[in-house]
């Protein structure tokens, strides 16, 4: 972490950006107290919209049946053993 008076800041930040883009961290002082800090930008995670695929998936009546079931086995080859399971 480095400490930097209002005045380098002032007449220096491009210096000081490049200083946090490569990862420094970068504290502002005022009469010697920090008041302010540099740090590296992060971009807010974007949460997932519920509901989005609401109506576009379709479960007809009998799709969770035991011919169902093997058609998939047959098709995949899966053994009886591991359809058990």
């Amino acid at each position: 972490m480095r400490y930097v008076n209002t005045h380098e800041a002032k007449t220096q930040p491009s210096k000081l950006i490049a200083a946090v883009r490569a990862g420094e961290e970068i504290v502002i002082c005022l009469a010697g107290k920090p008041v302010a800090r540099l740090t590296p930008y992060a971009a807010p995670r974007r949460k997932p919209r519920l509901g989005t695929d609401k109506d576009k998936i379709i479960l007809r009546p009998g799709w969770d049946s035991r011919e169902t079931d093997a058609e998939i086995a047959a098709t995949f080859d899966v053994l009886e053993e591991t359809a058990a399971r």
